[in-house]
């Protein structure tokens, strides 16, 4: 084989394996955090926000290669999550949507349809309160936007919460992206005050949200089944769908107890032909 050949050959396999193992996380300087993002597929923008105690992997890790085959995908990991160190300043779903639509921002994306799931569910619904010219269309999933939101019991037992509760598949996620035990714990300290604290969304600032949204959740979730439905008729222009199965378990959430589900594969279909209209 000729020389000039081989030279080639050897370049090009050196391509793809760069290519191969370029990180597709970036960090960006956002509101005192180097916050930590990830951009995957092409086409119009969609920001994923996480749950509490979780990564980008931990939530979406399922439904997210299936969305960036339609969608410019920006996962996003907020304060004290995963990749994204704490730092010293307010913690709240207020400061999430300040930092999401920040980071858009710094990506010169004006606009972007936004999909959250649980906390980040919340922090979604906060984002198109503060930021609504930055929100396209919104796909709710298992969101709290009330105490009454809960199921029975729910802030008494955060009451006595400790990182030994916390699932064992949720603590190894967040070690996954940060080894650091010290990180964990800020975490779970963070994530669970903000939940003791958690204020209610006022009915006027939900009803004043004109983007189109999906309103997700499950039959035996968290979030009660009929706070789903009271949400998506406070909001203006929602849809409704009630899944079977637990909090997140829908959308194959690393937790979910059968891996093998078609219904996060129907979920993510819903999810594609709610953006695309």
């Amino acid at each position: 084989m000729p020389r000039i050949i081989i030279i080639f050959l050897l370049i090009i396999t050196h391509l793809q394996m760069n290519a191969q193992q370029q990180p597709t996380g970036r960090y960006a300087a956002v509101n005192g955090l180097q916050m930590y993002y990830e951009i995957h597929g092409s086409g119009k923008p969609l920001v994923l926000l996480h749950g509490g105690g979780s990564t980008i992997e931990s939530t979406f890790g399922r439904i997210l290669p299936e969305l960036a085959k339609t969608q410019q995908v920006i996962a996003i990991e907020l304060q004290a999550h995963g990749h994204t160190l704490d730092a010293d300043r307010p913690f709240g779903f207020a400061e999430d949507a300040d930092d999401v639509a920040a980071l858009l921002k710094q990506l010169q994306i004006p606009k972007a349809d936004v999909m959250g799931f649980s906390n980040g569910g919340t922090s979604a619904l906060e984002l198109a309160i503060r930021h609504p010219e930055v929100v396209n269309k919104l796909v709710l999933a298992s969101a709290a936007y009330k105490r009454s939101n809960m199921v029975p019991g729910f802030f008494d037992g955060m009451q006595h919460a400790t990182l030994d509760n916390m699932p064992p598949l949720l603590k190894a996620a967040y070690l996954k992206a940060n080894p650091d035990p010290k990180g964990l714990q800020a975490m779970f300290n963070r994530d669970s005050n903000r939940m003791l604290t958690f204020k209610d969304i006022s009915d006027a600032d939900i009803k004043a949200i004109q983007a189109p949204t999906l309103v997700l959740n499950a039959d035996a979730d968290v979030i009660l089944p009929e706070s789903a439905l009271a949400l998506s008729r406070l909001l203006p222009h929602a849809q409704l769908a009630i899944l079977p199965g637990g909090h997140g378990d829908y959308i194959g959430e690393i937790c979910a107890p059968d891996p093998n589900s078609v219904i996060p594969a129907l979920v993510t279909a819903m999810i594609v032909e709610f953006l695309k209209k």
